[in-house]
């Protein structure tokens, strides 16, 4: 009996690296961080070494528009299927080749003379990027079993961080000196092609051989709201989903003035965070889908979740020790593989909550839905500082996660009405 269960439940490290599907989604997890990264660093890199006005270039901040507002369209994507590739890989692979054809456009533009249009393509680029995730984490959701879901995610978050923090950021920073920023761009295009092929060659949902897309627009925006609020728990999850993360969204926007502040140069926090905080991601990530698969949903939640509000009251020691590079790499570390772990339990739980009708609708207005304290609270951290101090805020920061932990004693009643498979039959 104890060969046949090992039969049936490989160990996470064997399902990583023995399934082929992982690598799809480390891919997918690339393709969809690098459309928003390049949007937002790059493109103001770009446009002030070309001497585009500093309150022009905060102004594009508005291009990201659409990651926010995903979830008005996200039905239309539950609705409607391709004639290709099936309900979400057909969407997923117009959306990448839609990426590849506008960051191309992108590179032949002036920001001097072009300003206006490099708008219109950011803002194309945000959208098809935003739409681009709204169908691979619907794909995602729906492609794997509930014991592999927690390493899927953990292998998609892990590609979507190197993305953000490493290829579309630093890489692109690295290059732009070299080759120029039109050629970084067209440098981007091919590594965001490479999207197209977990869409082409991914393991096909099972899911969609069992449920009908709605029947109408209307039901593909009804149905999923009328299906998740009207089940037990369903606002306690959502103020779980508003808490759980905000003290560390609160702290990281006053991360960089923190460190500058301490006393370290630009050039050592550079130095630093990006290598350290890449191998922590890396870390976090990998680590927490393998612990998820054997602590289970609840505790893993638990665990990540005070860890997380441990690893943000670490940047305090820095005050306390100055300009102490060591301890920088290794606050910034702990801070990543904290982030890495509660990202990857966080998006596993939120995909336990979807109900796998309407995953892209669901799923969509949850994530739209998380970012929104991390917006508001994000705006006055800053007043938060002056009022209380570095330590205190990172204090605060730990403190305020709390309220979300303990809505998991809550837990078993939402796990009791956890959604089921429907269809508007």
């Amino acid at each position: 009996m104890a060969d046949t269960a090992r039969t049936k439940k490989p160990g996470a490290l064997k399902i990583i690296f023995r399934n082929p599907q992982m690598a799809w989604m480390l891919m997918f997890g690339i393709s969809c961080g690098l459309p928003y990264i390049l949007t937002k660093s790059p493109l103001s890199a770009w446009m002030t070494k070309e001497g585009v006005s500093l309150k022009t270039v905060g102004l594009f901040a508005l291009v990201g528009l659409p990651y926010t507002l995903k979830f008005l369209w996200a039905p239309i994507l539950d609705r409607f299927t391709l004639p290709f590739l099936g309900r979400r890989r057909g969407w997923a692979l117009l959306f990448q080749l839609f990426l590849v054809a506008t960051l191309v456009a992108l590179s032949f533009c002036n920001p001097l003379q072009d300003l206006k249009l490099i708008a219109l393509i950011a803002v194309l680029i945000s959208f098809f990027g935003a739409s681009q995730d709204i169908v691979v984490d619907a794909f995602r959701a729906e492609a794997w079993t509930e014991r592999e879901l927690g390493l899927a995610n953990s292998v998609h978050v892990t590609g979507y961080l190197t993305s953000i923090r490493w290829i579309g950021n630093a890489l692109a920073l690295f290059f732009a000196d070299y080759i120029g920023w039109p050629n970084v761009f067209r440098l981007m295009a091919a590594v965001q092609l490479l999207g197209v092929l977990p869409s082409l060659f991914a393991r096909e949902s099972l899911m969609e051989q069992k449920i009908r897309p709605p029947t109408s627009l209307t039901n593909a925006i009804y149905l999923p709201l009328k299906d998740y609020f009207s089940r037990r728990g369903a606002i306690e999850v959502l103020v779980f989903l508003l808490l759980f993360k905000v003290g560390e969204n609160i702290a990281s926007v006053m991360t960089i003035p923190f460190f500058l502040k301490v006393g370290f140069e630009q050039k050592i926090i550079g130095a630093v965070a990006k290598p350290f905080g890449f191998f922590g991601i890396l870390v976090g990530g990998m680590l927490g889908g393998i612990l998820m698969v054997r602590l289970g949903m609840l505790r893993s939640l638990w665990l990540f979740g005070i860890f997380q509000g441990l690893a943000t009251f670490l940047f305090a020691i820095l005050e306390w020790t100055g300009p102490n590079t060591a301890a920088l790499a290794a606050v910034i570390t702990i801070d990543n593989i904290a982030i890495g772990m509660g990202t990857s339990a966080f998006a596993t739980f939120m995909m336990s909550q979807t109900n796998k009708a309407y995953t892209a609708t669901q799923y969509a207005l949850l994530t739209s839905l998380m970012a929104v304290p991390a917006s508001l609270f994000g705006a006055i951290s800053g007043y938060l500082v002056e009022a209380m101090g570095w330590t205190e805020f990172f204090g605060f920061c730990t403190v305020i996660a709390i309220p979300g932990l303990l809505l998991l004693l809550r837990y078993p009643k939402w796990e009791s009405s956890a959604p089921r498979t429907a269809s508007d039959t």
